[in-house]
Parts: structure tokens; C-alpha cells; sequence
């Protein structure tokens, strides 16, 4: 098929154009308006059309109405008269999609159905239709999937069509299409060809899968005597002063033990962020120390050697200032006894590459694990999954909002692969 596209002030003009130039045979793929009509200049519409260029051309005459055409009868309605294609294609799924509706209506009314007197509530007659109810939903959803497959030609190799929700959910959630596919041939290769039948089954089992893969670092109680310093480092904005202020109060309160916390801060640069700790220092009755350089760095941890928890605050930094990680990283590698775990922190609302290169660039500090912010701000969670596969970095928090402390979650892979599936919800933190 030969594809053609005409282009006319209006949308009748362009298409008496392609009339003139092709017939009625061809088929109408699209119409669209491609230039808005501006000061000195007219609207410009653009058609396409597709025209068969395998079958040869038949004899041709004309009707009363001057339309040209073969004299048996045509397989479609003249050009003039079609409705696009890209059209026609969102009304089938417009319309399996409220096919899909219907059956999910009558599954809840055969599992509403009230039990009849001297019956169970459900008789084998019911059963069955119950099932073939679920199969029939069921395949309604494998076509709905198959359209979006046809419709989606960047695909790099053919998924089955039971296969194909989990894909779309997943590639349209930020996941790395490089890491998708690999899973995909993981899940394609070790799956029981009886889970295929359904895809809740296939559902299931890749999510199991994903949990797997996901690194985290599980937050333990200190042993007796132990102390425990935490950095956080990352971009501007990202959130880490209000991090710190949840870890503090966690630490502090809302464990078993209550823990002695203290708190160090580096980003002198930012004085609101300063004062936004002190603060929060003040209401949790914390020790605080404020440090420039280096030597002032192993002075506060000294000063703070009281503390279970040490709990460091630093500068935001772009992820192409070298020079501000460079000061972060004199301190880290200042004379001190006590080690310190350094915690990325990198919001959740941006796509996969700019998280990678920000990792890339804080890597010199020694990354022990990341941390996770803005997850109410965000509907794909494919990004995080990807990063934390690649890299292999645990993960130990997420930050769901801003209120101090109820809005962090200690990091699992049941809660991120729920929310990369289904979705972020509140009501499940």
C-alpha cells in the first residue's frame, strides 16, 4: 500500500485534492490540522490516504455524480464519505473497553446473587457460568491489549498476547524497555504454561518475579553499644532537610527503643534550610552542630558521640557542580573512627536517564543506599525499579509526602512493585 498526503486550507479542500489525484478507492488514515490559523497566515490541514498499488487498476466509468470508481460493487465507502482509520481504531477499543465493563457487571451480580431457600449460594450451574464469565472477560482484555500492541510498532520483538497487559502496564510506568524485555524472556522462558491461560496468573507471577529483583536494605535495630552516622546527599530540591527531620523523629520516637539522635549540618549555603532544621531540632530537643569544612566536620561528630544516631544534612548540588560533591566528599574522607552510610536521595518524579546520570555523578561519595522521594507526585514508578536493577544499590526509604514523620515508609519490594502495577494509593502506606 502506497501511502499519500494532500494538504489544503481546509479539510474539504485537502480532501478534493486527493479526490482529483486518486479516486475514491483509497482509504482515508487520517486527517489533522497541522498549522493554526495566525495573523497573516490561513490553517493548514493535512489528510492521509492509503492507496493499493498491488492490485492492478479496473476499468473505470463514471456515475451520475461524476464519482469514478469500479463498476461492481466496492469493498468501502468512497473516500469522501469514510470515516479515518485512526478514528476507527480508538471506536473498536473504545467499545471492547465497554464490553469489558459489562462482563465485570454481570460477574458482580452472579457473585451477589442471594442465596435461594434450601440451596447453597452457589449451585454447579452457577459455577459454571461464573467461569466461563471470568474466561470471557478475560479474553475481552487479551484483544483490548492486542490493539494496543498493533498500535504500539516500537516494540522490539512480539509479546504474547497474554503478556501483553503486564507489558504495557510496565513500559508505560518509566521501566528501561532494555530491562522489560530481559525480564519478559526470564518470566517467557520459567513460566508454567498453565499460568499463561489467564492473565491475573501472568500478572501474579511477574510481580513475584519483579520483587526479586528489587535490592533493599532492611532497617535493624542497633546492637547494644553501636552508633550509626547517615548522610544524605542529592540534588537541590529533592527534599533531603525534610528526610532528615522524618529520620530524626523515627529514630527518636517511633521505634521500639527510643534512640538518642543528633544532628549535623553542612548546606551553610542555604540558610532557610538551617533554620528549617534547627528548628526542627528544637521541637525534638536534638543536639545540632553547623560545619564548613572539614576539620569542622570531625569536631561535630566528636561533639555528638553521645548520640545512637548521627544524622547529616548536606548542600544540594546540581549533579554537574563537581565542585560542591568534591567538598562533600573532603569530609567524608576526613581522620574520623566513626563510618558513615551515605543515602542518595533522588525524587521518584523524573524519568530513568536523569535519575541514572544524577546516580552516576554522586557515585564518588560511595553510594550505600537510596532513598526515594516524592512518590505521591508521580504515576509511573518504572524509573526507580530500573535504577535500583541496574545498579544494584539497595533501597531503604521512600518518601510518600511532605508531613513530619508519618510520610516515610521503610523501603520494600512488595510496596514498590505494587505501586509500579497498580499505582500509587495512600490508603496501602
Amino acid at each position: 500500500m502506497k501511502i499519500l498526503t494532500f494538504t489544503g486550507a481546509t479539510p474539504a479542500e485537502a480532501l478534493k485534492k486527493a479526490q482529483r489525484e486518486v479516486g475514491e478507492e483509497a482509504m482515508l488514515i487520517e486527517t489533522k490540522q497541522i498549522r493554526k490559523k495566525a495573523l497573516g497566515s490561513e490553517p493548514l490541514y493535512e489528510i492521509i490516504v492509503g492507496v493499493d498499488d498491488t492490485v492492478p487498476a479496473p476499468a473505470k466509468r463514471s456515475d451520475p455524480y461524476g464519482r469514478s470508481g469500479s463498476a461492481s460493487a466496492r469493498k468501502q465507502p468512497p473516500l469522501s464519505e469514510q470515516q479515518p482509520l485512526a478514528q476507527k481504531s480508538n471506536d473498536v477499543l473504545f467499545n471492547i473497553s465497554e464490553a469489558a465493563k459489562q462482563i465485570s457487571k454481570i460477574a458482580e451480580v452472579t457473585d451477589d446473587r442471594p442465596a435461594e431457600a434450601g440451596q447453597g449460594a452457589d449451585t454447579e450451574e452457577l459455577r459454571q457460568i461464573k467461569k466461563e464469565i471470568s474466561k470471557l472477560g478475560d479474553k475481552v482484555k487479551l484483544i483490548q491489549n492486542m490493539f494496543w500492541q498493533e498500535r504500539a510498532p516500537e516494540l522490539q520483538k512480539a509479546i504474547p498476547p497474554e503478556f501483553a497487559e503486564i507489558y504495557r502496564l510496565s513500559l508505560q510506568s518509566g521501566m528501561k524497555r532494555e530491562h522489560l524485555d530481559a525480564i519478559m524472556e526470564l518470566t517467557l522462558e520459567h513460566m508454567p504454561v498453565k499460568m499463561r491461560e489467564s492473565s491475573e496468573s501472568v500478572k501474579r507471577y511477574f510481580q513475584t518475579l519483579l520483587r526479586k529483583m528489587i535490592p533493599v536494605r532492611m532497617e535493624r535495630p542497633l546492637a547494644t553499644g553501636a552508633k550509626k552516622a547517615i548522610m544524605l546527599v542529592g540534588p537541590t530540591g529533592v527534599g533531603k532537610t525534610t528526610s532528615i527531620a522524618k529520620l530524626a523523629a523515627r529514630y527518636s520516637y517511633l521505634l521500639e527503643k527510643r534512640y538518642k539522635v543528633g544532628l549535623i549540618v553542612l548546606d551553610t549555603y542555604r540558610i532557610g534550610a538551617v533554620e528549617q532544621l534547627m528548628q526542627y531540632a528544637r521541637m525534638m530537643k536534638l543536639g545540632i552542630e553547623t560545619v564548613v569544612d572539614p576539620p569542622e566536620f570531625t569536631s561535630a561528630l566528636e561533639s555528638l558521640h553521645y548520640c545512637d544516631y548521627i544524622l547529616i544534612d548536606t548542600m544540594g548540588s546540581s549533579p554537574y557542580d563537581r565542585e560542591k560533591i568534591r567538598k562533600i566528599q573532603a569530609c567524608l574522607e576526613a581522620d574520623r573512627e566513626l563510618s558513615i552510610d551515605v543515602v542518595l536521595v533522588v525524587p521518584s518524579s523524573i524519568k530513568y536517564e536523569d535519575l541514572k546520570e544524577t546516580y552516576e555523578s554522586f557515585s564518588p561519595l560511595g553510594v550505600d543506599t537510596v532513598m526515594f522521594t516524592k512518590l505521591d507526585e508521580t504515576r509511573g514508578f518504572g524509573n526507580i525499579f530500573s535504577l535500583a536493577y541496574e545498579t544494584n544499590t539497595p533501597i531503604s526509604y521512600f518518601s510518600v509526602g511532605q508531613e513530619v514523620p508519618e510520610d516515610l515508609v521503610v523501603a520494600s519490594s512488595e510496596f514498590l512493585i505494587d505501586c509500579l502495577l497498580n499505582g500509587f494509593d495512600r490508603s496501602r502506606v
